[in-house]
């Protein structure tokens, strides 16, 4: 006769579980957390070499400090980077975007910012290597990307139709509201004319930045989604990967 768990020691596993559940994804979390504050570390660290430590004059660090509040980041992480950047003795990161295949043909491209670009090549080509894909070389994918900049401002006494019609002049080319923010898309080149624009305006800017959004995209089984996502996922993971972006069409439902 097959034992039969008492309710304590039922209830007990399934708190185990649930526990253990939760742990996971507060770990997650907190590791999304980390990776997200170190990839606006780095983008600071670069925008207070290029035009200097104070936002009143430096347009991009006034934008990256208003994205790291957006991410919960906290202040004491900000100035610690600010202060980072003006210090002698910090190397400058390098930016540098890579290019390949991963497994059925899906094209990757990979932002990143170091302080040691051999290593950094390495590493890339390692992951490529080891999950079925190909480095290529510079120019290889980049042209099936749009690269685009976006703001996202707050959406309180905002109408979306009236504020499209205002930013076109300005490069907007696509302006739609999300449940807590209204979301602008514009060329690239046209980051610094909108973001002039939206603070004369008193638009409250909640984040901004640059994605690279394909122009075709692949659809695969799901078998074949998670070969290619093994290999996004180790990208990701490297300390001096920003952006990951890629042509594969999810079948998620999310």
């Amino acid at each position: 006769m097959r034992a039969v768990k008492s309710y304590p020691l039922l209830i007990i596993e399934i708190m185990g579980r649930a526990f253990e559940f939760r742990k996971a994804r507060k770990f997650k979390r907190w590791a999304s957390m980390a990776k997200t504050f170190t990839r606006i570390t780095k983008d600071i660290i670069n925008a207070v070499k290029a035009g200097g430590p104070d936002p009143d004059s430096n347009s991009r660090l006034r934008a990256l400090i208003q994205n790291a509040k957006d991410a919960n980041m906290p202040k004491d992480n900000v100035d610690r980077a600010i202060k980072r950047a003006t210090d002698k003795d910090t190397s400058d990161y390098k930016e540098t975007v890579f290019e390949g295949y991963g497994p059925h043909g899906i094209a990757v491209l990979v932002e990143t910012a170091t302080d040691n670009n051999n290593r950094t090549v390495a590493n890339i080509r390692s992951y490529f290597n080891k999950y079925n894909g190909s480095m290529g070389t510079s120019g290889s994918v980049e042209f099936m990307f749009n690269h685009v900049c976006f703001f996202r401002i707050a959406k309180e006494g905002q109408d979306v139709e009236e504020l499209e019609l205002e930013l076109i002049d300005f490069g907007a080319e696509e302006v739609f509201a999300e449940e807590e923010a209204i979301v602008i898309y514009a060329a690239f080149e046209s980051y610094g004319a909108l973001q002039k624009h939206l603070e004369e305006g008193k638009k409250q800017i909640l984040s901004s930045g640059f994605e690279r959004i394909p122009t075709l995209t692949k659809e695969l089984s799901a078998s074949d989604q998670a070969d290619v996502e093994k290999l996004l996922e180790k990208i990701e993971e490297d300390e001096d990967v920003q952006n990951v972006y890629h042509t594969m069409l999810s079948n998620d439902p999310e």
